[in-house]
Order: structure tokens, then sequence, then C-alpha cells
């Protein structure tokens, strides 16, 4: 039997449960503009650029530049020259950004328990 897919009031829910719960634990938080560069990054396969990242997320190149530049200060990204267009900045993934994906993958399931924990519990 397949689950009933979860309603609009669900999915804000199981989004504010994983962002207060990754604003309480220790370490940094990231900004909305910070956190989507960074999900595009790792969830999204191949190359990424300054300039793809901007048009992927419509907003601008100096945008995305200072949310890389954050990211990169914690170490959850790091920028490499091109090598076929050394014009081009190339963003690459890093194990402590890969830990922290973990992390937040862990904060989301546990959200998405407790919210069927939740609607389970007024039926």
């Amino acid at each position: 039997m397949a689950a009933a897919p979860l309603s609009s009031d669900q999915l804000v829910g199981i989004l504010r449960d994983t962002v207060v719960a990754l604003v309480r634990r220790d370490g940094v938080d990231l900004s909305a503009r910070q956190l989507g560069v960074f999900l595009t990054c790792y969830l999204n396969d191949g190359a990424h650029t300054v300039r793809g990242l901007a048009q992927e997320l419509n907003v601008s190149k100096p945008a995305i530049t200072r949310a890389l530049d954050r990211l990169s200060e914690l170490d959850y990204v790091r920028r490499k020259v091109d090598p076929s267009d050394r014009r081009s900045v190339l963003v690459q993934r890093t194990v402590k950004g890969a830990a922290f994906l973990r992390e937040t993958r862990h904060i989301m399931t546990d959200a998405l328990s407790s919210n069927k924990a939740e609607t389970s519990s007024r039926r």
C-alpha cells in the first residue's frame, strides 16, 4: 500500500521543523540563499559554476559569489579553476559538506516522522 502524499501544511511543517533544528544545533546557520546554493550543488549532478548556479536559481552572479564565499569559509564547497576554460570556476563538494548534507537528511527524516506521528494522533 502506497503512502498518502503529504499535504502542503505537512510539507511546510516539515520545513519549519527542519529549519528550527538546524538553527538550534551547535554550529553555524546558513541563510536561505546559502542553503539553496548548497543543496543545488550537492543534489544536482554535474559541474557547477557561478554562472550556472545564478541561472538555475534565478539570482545574480554576485549573490551566488557571496553565498559561495560563506560556504567556502565553512569548507562545505571548494572552488577550482576549470582547466578547460581558465575564466570559469568550478564549485566542488567537500567531505565536510557531505557530512552537513547527511546531518540535514537525518534532521528532515526526524521532522517527517514527528509530523506523521502528529497527524496520526489527530485522527
